[in-house]
């Protein structure tokens, strides 16, 4: 009986359900791991984090999206917020069309502090990028799209060679 490499044709058995599991929990712990010496140097945690990186990307950003986006609830936030403020990281505006609306932009210093806390992240990522191949790579964000809700798949556009180095990011 020859053997063969590859893939298990069986992925959607327990154990590989189970494994695969694991496997997200442990690289999600090792991804956020890169940012936690910056983020305790500046005396700030994974949430202040995440509220970094989300404005960084949407700058502009109100609160009530931003709020979606991270399913927190508003008082977790709000003392988010606050810190990050205080800490001269993040300024909140009034919205363009609403200005009853807050919307959220990074300060210089926000700007500079997110970069350095994702760079060893980016650092991680690209480099399991290339040891894993475009293909692969492509694999694993219809796997990523396939695992969220309809409304945040929307956000990172399901199209025709969405991902791909060059084209823009659907919203």
């Amino acid at each position: 009986m020859p053997t063969t490499s590859g893939p298990n044709p069986l992925f959607l058995r327990e154990e590989e359900l189970r494994q695969a599991m694991e496997m997200l929990f442990v690289a999600q712990r090792d991804v956020a791991a890169q940012a936690d010496p910056v983020l305790d140097r500046h005396g700030l945690g994974r949430a202040h984090h995440r509220v970094l990186a989300f404005v960084a990307r949407e700058p502009g950003i109100t609160v009530t999206a931003l709020l979606d986006r991270l399913k927190v609830t508003k008082q977790s936030l709000s003392r988010v917020l606050s810190e990050l403020s205080e800490g001269g990281y993040v300024e909140q505006g009034r919205g363009l069309r609403d200005r009853r609306q807050r919307t959220l932009k990074l300060t210089e210093a926000g700007a500079a502090l997110e970069r350095e806390l994702s760079e060893r992240q980016r650092a991680l990522i690209a480099r399991a990028y290339r040891e894993a191949g475009a293909e692969a790579v492509e694999g694993f964000r219809r796997v990523l799209l396939g695992l969220m809700s309809e409304g945040d798949r929307a956000r990172f556009g399901e199209r025709e060679g969405a991902g791909r180095a060059g084209t823009a990011r659907g919203r």
